[in-house]
């Protein structure tokens, strides 16, 4: 029997737990109640909903489970939040404030508020690190900036941002502030109270629960005008009928997380610090991205010094790793967050996205980085031989 590829690729998603799966399944079979529906099938499936909503809101540190809305994943999530913010406070302003390096699902938001609805945008530039300065933020606010989001952590070189410090400059201003958390709330990285934003979204699949289901974080008093509408659930801002199993298996998930049934931060880290290490000793001129500190424990981006990083992983069967975000697959384009840190388009097709979990060991991790090693010397151009 042929073996598995080697997973490295936990930043486009993670493998469902099977805890997950087995709390999911009664409401895939026998609990298949509506939640909205008053006998004892809906009464079940509605404690069930409670149960996972207090999770939730227990993993990423909401004051009261009623913040969290349930929403099909992070992209809805910010759509919800980004497009149905702004347009909740049109009356105040129509300027939005993001960075360079935003998932692209936040950077599609935006611009369908600039090209349906009359809004300017602004995209702070990022350093090197992939970290922006809060004081560029505080220089592109103002007097009709309504909202600003800013990313938690990086889905490609993992920098985490000051959060805590731009909501400060935000928050006496009364604009919003939402922040894509989707990559840093499966490392309980992210606690919503202490980093003072007013909106946070989130998905399920990034933290070892399932496809189809995400969350918005809502700050208790912060208006959204709702972008689905219909049957009123969700507190009015999200209508459709509640996705029961996924719902469960993100409560699921968040309680794993929070509980200590899960690998330590500082083994993820450990390890992750190893495998760079091999790498840049085994690939000569290799160069890693992103904050060497402040990043997402299991992240490496890893720019080689003379392959392209597809001909690399196309050679690398044994291997399942990206060359950027997932979002920019088949596009031929070389990814924007690596361009906005400063690499040439030429660096950032030779960059490698790797992502390693709590279920990734030493032994494998070793492996990849012989296996990139060897790949990434086969595919060095040949030198010009001198005249």
């Amino acid at each position: 029997m042929t073996s598995r590829p080697i997973y490295l690729d936990h930043q486009a998603t993670t493998p469902l737990d099977p805890r997950v799966l087995m709390e999911m399944l009664p409401f895939l079979t026998t609990a298949y109640g509506n939640p909205n529906s008053g006998h004892a099938y809906g009464r079940e499936a509605s404690k069930a909903v409670a149960a996972a909503r207090q999770h939730v809101a227990h993993l990423i540190g909401a004051k009261k489970p009623i913040e969290v809305v349930f929403t099909s994943g992070a992209t809805e999530a910010n759509h919800l939040a980004i497009v149905g913010g702004a347009l909740a406070k049109r009356r105040y302003g129509g300027h939005i404030v993001t960075t360079a390096i935003e998932h692209k699902a936040v950077l599609a938001a935006v611009q369908r508020l600039v090209d349906h609805h009359g809004y300017t945008a602004s995209r702070v530039a990022v350093d090197g690190y992939g970290r922006v300065r809060p004081g560029d933020i505080a220089a592109a606010l103002t007097p009709s900036t309504v909202l600003v989001s800013v990313m938690h952590a990086n889905n490609e070189i993992g920098t985490l941002q000051r959060i805590a410090v731009i909501s400060q400059l935000t928050a006496h201003r009364r604009i919003l502030l939402h922040t894509d958390a989707a990559q840093s709330a499966g490392y309980s990285l992210f606690q919503a109270s202490e980093l003072g934003v007013d909106l946070a979204s989130f998905s399920a699949h990034k933290l070892y629960g399932p496809k189809g289901i995400g969350a918005l974080y809502v700050r208790s008093g912060t208006r959204l005008a709702p972008q689905q509408t219909g049957g009123g659930q969700e507190r009015g801002l999200r209508a459709g009928t509640l996705n029961v199993p996924a719902i469960v298996g993100f409560g699921a998930a968040a309680r794993l997380i929070t509980s200590e049934t899960t690998p330590a931060l500082t083994q993820i880290r450990a390890l992750r610090d190893h495998f760079q290490d091999l790498l840049l000793k085994a690939v000569p001129g290799a160069t890693a991205n992103g904050h060497p500190t402040r990043r997402l424990p299991g992240s490496i981006s890893l720019t080689l010094p003379d392959a392209e990083a597809a001909d690399v992983l196309d050679h690398l069967p044994d291997i399942a790793a990206a060359t950027g975000s997932a979002c920019n697959t088949g596009t031929g384009e070389p990814s924007h967050v690596l361009t906005a840190i400063g690499l040439t388009r030429t660096q950032a097709r030779r960059t490698l996205r790797l992502g390693i979990g709590r279920n990734t060991t030493a032994t494998e991790v070793e492996r990849a980085a012989a296996l990139i090693a060897q790949a990434a010397a086969r595919h060095r151009p040949p030198r010009s031989k001198a005249a």
